[in-house]
């Protein structure tokens, strides 16, 4: 498992699984957002199950499933609305944590932050996110 900060409250990570929730809770996340659908990939861990572990470890999980290279603007709505209700710090999980990155950039942008640091935060955490450039400048504009 290889947790990256974005912020103090918002990490992302690669796929996870209920052999990992044990360190996540002790690396102090109080919510787990899974970004990833169920299916996608063979092998990979059903969302009910590791939300149940969650659970069972007192942490929140939330599943808002985004299908890989199709993240919305909406989406990024949506991701901004779940991490305004939820207990923080968050961490957000898909397959490569590029899309969970997407959806905090697009969240971001809603906040007026600027697209550079957004992008450059991004980068530093290993995603590489150039090509939202576009839509964020326009969403922190509008």
């Amino acid at each position: 498992m290889e947790i990256r900060r974005l912020t103090p409250e918002v990490a992302v990570s690669p796929q996870i699984g209920v052999e990992d929730l044990e360190a996540i809770k002790a690396a102090g996340f109080r919510t787990i957002i899974n970004n990833r659908p169920d299916g996608e990939e063979a092998g990979q861990p059903d969302s009910a199950d590791v939300e149940e572990a969650a659970r069972a470890l007192g942490l929140d999980f939330r599943f808002m499933p985004v299908i890989s290279g199709g993240v919305t603007e909406g989406d990024g709505d949506s991701f901004a609305a779940l991490l305004d209700e939820v207990e923080k710090p968050v961490l957000a999980y898909c397959r490569t944590g590029t899309r969970c990155t997407a959806l905090w950039a697009l969240a971001r942008s809603l906040r007026k932050d600027e697209p550079s640091e957004i992008l450059s935060t991004a980068l530093d955490a290993g995603y590489q996110l150039e090509g939202l450039r576009p839509v964020l400048e326009k969403r922190s504009a509008g």
